[in-house]
């Protein structure tokens, strides 16, 4: 079969490559470069066809860095193989990417590729006792600005790992939003619809944002914390405002978004004549199913008073799951005052002790005793009279006064309307 010839190309191009592409995916080959990678280098980058007619029947797309260049893509229709149009396309590819001082022009492939003449053909080589790693940035640059005008950030990988103890609501969290997000095709595979808003109640100081930012990290999405005390200064009013930055955070690919003290815009709704809060609420209302229809983005709401939220705001349909963020259990409060117990130290504190006596505390009441204990160790050792032995931070007394003289957080009564909630409202 004869009569292809090469060209540049062009964008009328794009479906004969999308031809070229499909081609190889039905081969049970996976290219190592994405689609949209193929198609962008295609415009940015290099590209050359193999025409026969106007039928694409071979395409190569290239990259050049500096030094550097890369094959991005290099295909052949199955009729056409073996008549060397991919040794002349990566002929013709080299020869355009040349101007940019190349020293090295390498290509990556899947393992299950045979049809690897075309590059023994010019001249590669086979490097062995190498390793690919690829890494997907999951905020692309033209994001970043809108991101930043939302006052959202990409926040550090390691958070989800940093949540100390709590296992129980980790894996819970896990489980229900973070796998079937992390991984739709699979979830879509086995019916599941990936959830789209999830509400964490429970008393205050509990961890509820810490959980929020801990599943932004998780997912590698940006999050975004809504402040309706900062949108009821805009001209337009809280609802306006609410329902501008809903807008913007559409245009985002993925999204984690948080409302902490939800209750203050979505309170129950009542007397007569309505009040501008409810307007608010209303708006609320009808804000999530908008978002609810976008992939790729998560509403996370959180109360320390969900007793006080419009009994429509917990309907089903607006919400996936509602989920319990109570005070941290043994094995929390133990990775808790490790986290904030110096290392110098670290050996010589009785952690059972603090971890005992500290029950009934939440997250922030440890971090808070702990801070104490480091103060009064502090000021002991730079005021202390007279000659003794060294002090190098806090000691188990240090803590257990500061325990001592630290007030609860949560009241055994708040504890105990929090179990009353449990019973009635969560749902997991």
């Amino acid at each position: 079969m004869t009569g292809w010839r090469l060209r540049d190309f062009h964008s009328d191009d794009l479906d004969g490559i999308l031809r070229l592409w499909e081609e190889i995916k039905a081969s049970d080959t996976e290219p190592v470069y994405g689609l949209s990678e193929v198609l962008a280098s295609c415009q940015k980058d290099h590209a050359v066809v193999a025409v026969h007619g106007e039928e694409v029947v071979g395409a190569a797309v290239g990259r050049a860095a500096h030094a550097q260049g890369w094959i991005v893509f290099l295909a052949t229709a199955e009729s056409w193989q073996s008549q060397g149009i991919g040794t002349a396309m990566l002929a013709a590819l080299e020869s355009r990417m040349a101007p940019h001082g190349m020293t090295k022009l390498s290509a990556l492939m899947p393992e299950s590729e045979t049809n690897v003449d075309p590059f023994l053909n010019r001249g590669f080589e086979v490097k062995k006792n190498l390793r690919y790693f690829e890494r997907h940035i999951p905020v692309q640059r033209e994001e970043l600005k809108l991101l930043g005008e939302l006052g959202g950030r990409v926040l550090p990988r390691d958070l989800w790992q940093k949540v100390g103890g709590m296992e129980r609501e980790k894996e819970l969290l896990e489980r229900r939003l973070v796998m079937p997000l992390a991984k739709p095709e699979l979830a879509e595979q086995y019916g599941v619809s990936p959830p789209k808003a999830v509400v964490l109640f429970g008393p205050p100081g509990t961890g509820k944002t810490t959980f929020a930012k801990a599943i932004a990290s998780r997912l590698e999405w940006s999050f975004i914390e809504v402040f309706p005390s900062r949108l009821a200064t805009d001209p337009q009013g809280l609802a306006g405002a609410l329902r501008e930055t809903f807008l913007k955070i559409a245009e985002l690919e993925h999204a984690v978004v948080f409302i902490d003290e939800v209750e203050e815009i979505a309170a129950q709704r009542s007397g007569e004549p309505p009040s501008a809060m409810q307007g608010v609420t209303n708006e609320l209302l009808k804000i999530i199913p908008a978002f609810r229809e976008q992939p790729g983005r998560l509403l996370v709401c959180a109360t320390n008073f969900i007793r006080a939220l419009d009994s429509a705001f917990l309907r089903h349909g607006r919400f996936d799951y509602v989920v319990p963020i109570g005070l941290p259990d043994v094995a929390a409060r133990q990775a808790i005052w490790e986290r904030y117990i110096p290392d110098a130290v670290s050996g010589e504190v009785d952690l059972a002790v603090l971890v005992e006596q500290s029950d009934g505390f939440s997250p922030a009441d440890v971090e808070y005793a702990a801070h104490r204990a480091s103060q009064h160790a502090l000021e002991k050792a730079l005021y202390k009279s007279g000659a003794g032995p060294a002090i190098n931070g806090p000691s188990t007394e240090d803590y257990e006064i500061a325990i001592s003289e630290t007030r609860r957080t949560v009241s055994d009564e708040v504890a105990a309307e929090f179990l009353e909630d449990i019973e009635r409202l969560a749902r997991l």
